[in-house]
């Protein structure tokens, strides 16, 4: 029963991207015009074309890079500050006007200030993500944080558990699942900002492959870029943040 759920879960997503695929063909056939929109028998060996030529690891390590450094900052920060807020009442209510600025702020203005204020470099570059970011895991957190047991702080203060023993062993257990939700949606976030960081002010990685050759006007090399760090951020959606979740949220289902 279970090999048959496995091979379940593993044909519908392959499904899916058939027919994604066949649509696109679809409309590349209907249009008719391969340098407005190319069909994927034409992406394809560009894609393979700068795989070969080392071009495309290149910009490909760059932009991953890019993605775990600002992943790991606002994924710290956030749980950090999502921790003191769902717990420390005064502190969440001073704190709450700035969480809500920095939700609204558009990431297009947080990325102009920090490549103004900082320069163009990788530390405004990371920055910039990392700040788009760390609201949004904070008020994930922060609902976990709101949600913990009671009944577990007085066991634990019973017991005189050391603060650091409390957070190892009371809450990161009782918030695995926000920090699965916060991790899953972030890198789903992170990775659109980054490249969007990359055209504006880097000179390496996807986003800024794609903005030389949108100067270009090559819808090609374009999609095979853009498709190529698809391919790789839904690699690492199903092989490392579903199982992540899954298993995180498992005694839900027990």
């Amino acid at each position: 029963m279970a090999s048959d759920l496995l091979k379940v879960r593993g044909v519908v997503p392959a499904l899916s991207i058939v027919a994604l695929v066949a649509f696109w063909s679809l409309l590349a056939i209907l249009n008719g015009d391969p340098d407005v929109l190319p069909g994927p028998w034409q992406v394809a060996p560009l894609i393979v074309k700068e795989a070969i030529s080392g071009e495309l690891w290149l910009h490909l390590s760059a932009t991953l890079l890019r993605v775990i450094f600002a992943f790991a900052i606002a994924m710290s920060l956030g749980t950090a500050l999502g921790i003191l807020m769902g717990r420390v009442r005064l502190f969440d209510r001073w704190a709450d006007p700035w969480l809500i600025a920095l939700l609204n702020l558009p990431a297009l203005v947080t990325i102009v200030l920090c490549y103004l204020w900082i320069g163009l470099t990788e530390v405004a570059a990371i920055t910039a993500v990392a700040l788009n970011k760390i609201p949004a895991v904070t008020v994930t957190i922060r609902e976990g944080a709101r949600a913990l047991s009671p009944k577990l702080d007085d066991m634990a203060q019973v017991f005189g558990m050391s603060p650091a023993d409390r957070m190892r062993h009371v809450v990161i257990p009782q918030l695995a699942s926000y920090l699965a939700s916060a991790g899953r949606s972030g890198v789903s976030l992170i990775w659109k900002i980054v490249l969007v960081v990359e055209f504006l002010g880097r000179s390496n990685g996807i986003g800024f492959q794609i903005h030389l050759y949108f100067q270009l006007f090559d819808v090609g090399i374009v999609l095979a870029y853009a498709l190529s760090f698809i391919a790789v951020m839904l690699a690492v959606e199903i092989l490392i943040l579903q199982p992540w979740e899954t298993r995180t949220t498992r005694w839900r289902r027990a």
